[in-house]
C-alpha cells in the first residue's frame, strides 16, 4: 500500500512537472510574436505622432503623404537614416501601398531619401558632396536669372520680396522657412522671361531646401541671411545689376563654403 501511494505521488509530481515544462514553452514560442507585436506597435505611434494618422483621400494621398514626409524631414522630425516603409505609411494613412509608393520614389528623386540594399527607403544625409554641387549650379543659374530680371522689376515685385524678409525674421518653422526664401528669390528673377531658365532655378531652390535648415541651425547662418536679402533687395530697386549679381553670389557662396568646411572637417575624421 505505502509503494502504491508513493508511485501515485510520484505520478503526480512528474504530471504537474510536465505541464509547467509545456507551459513555459509555449511561453518561449509566443514570446517573440508579442515582442514583435509591441515594438511594431510603437513604431507606429512614434509614426503617428509626427506625420499624424488622419486618413486621406485617395486621390489627394501621393500629394499630401509626400508633403508631410517632406515637411518632417526638412524640420528633423525623422533624423537621417530613419527608415520609412511602404506598409507602415499605408497602414497609417488608410491607403494602398501605391500612393506611398509614389510619394516616396518623389522624395528620393529630390534627394531627400535613398534606398540602401536590404534596408529600403531612408532618411537621406542632410549634406553631402552633391550639395556643393547644387550650390555652385545655382550661383551660375541664379545669377543669370537675376540678370536679366532686374531691369523688368516693378514695385510690386520689390514689395513681395520685402513681406517674404520680413516673415523669414520671425518664422521658426524650418518648412515654411524653406518655401519663403524659395519665394523671396523667385520675386527677384521673376521677370528674367527664360521660362527653361526659371523652371531649373526653381528646382535648384527646392533642392536647396534639404540642406537650408542645415546652414541656419548648424552654421549659423540665418541672421546673416536676411541681412544678405536686404541687400541685395536694395540693389535690385536701384537697378544696380552688377551690384546686385555680385550680391547674390556672395550670398549663395556663404552657403557652398559652409558646407565645403564641413564637408572637409567629416572627411578628415
Amino acid at each position: 500500500m505505502e509503494c502504491v501511494r508513493f508511485v501515485d505521488c510520484l505520478t503526480n509530481a512528474l504530471t504537474l512537472h510536465l505541464a509547467v515544462f509545456h507551459c513555459a514553452e509555449s511561453c518561449v514560442r509566443i514570446f517573440p510574436t508579442i515582442t514583435g507585436a509591441v515594438v511594431v506597435a510603437d513604431k507606429s505611434r512614434v509614426l503617428a505622432s509626427i506625420l499624424g494618422s488622419e486618413p486621406v483621400p485617395s486621390h489627394l494621398a501621393r500629394a499630401v503623404i509626400e508633403e508631410k514626409l517632406r515637411a518632417a524631414i526638412f524640420d528633423g522630425r525623422l533624423p537621417c537614416g530613419t527608415a520609412v516603409r511602404q506598409q507602415e505609411l499605408a497602414t497609417l494613412f488608410g491607403v494602398s501601398r501605391m500612393p506611398v509608393r509614389e510619394a516616396l520614389r518623389q522624395l528620393e528623386a529630390q534627394g531627400l531619401l535613398e534606398v540602401i540594399q536590404h534596408k529600403g527607403a531612408v532618411v537621406a544625409p542632410l549634406v553631402t558632396h552633391d550639395s556643393s554641387e547644387t550650390y555652385a549650379l545655382r550661383i551660375l543659374l541664379e545669377s543669370e536669372a537675376l540678370r536679366l530680371s532686374v531691369p523688368r522689376l516693378q514695385s510690386e515685385d520689390f514689395e513681395q520680396a520685402r513681406r517674404c524678409i520680413d516673415a523669414l525674421e520671425q518664422e521658426t518653422d524650418y518648412t515654411e522657412i524653406s518655401r519663403l526664401n524659395r519665394l523671396f528669390h523667385l520675386a527677384l528673377y521673376a521677370k528674367a522671361g527664360n521660362k527653361r531658365l526659371l523652371r531649373l532655378v526653381d528646382e535648384g531652390l527646392r533642392e536647396e531646401e534639404r540642406f537650408l535648415r542645415f546652414n541656419l541651425q548648424f552654421m549659423g547662418l540665418g541672421k546673416l541671411a536676411q541681412d544678405d536679402h536686404r541687400e541685395l533687395l536694395q540693389a535690385t530697386i536701384d537697378a544696380n545689376v552688377e551690384l546686385a549679381v555680385t550680391l547674390l553670389h556672395q550670398h549663395l557662396q556663404r552657403g557652398l563654403d559652409a558646407i565645403s568646411r564641413y564637408l572637409a572637417r567629416r572627411g578628415g575624421k
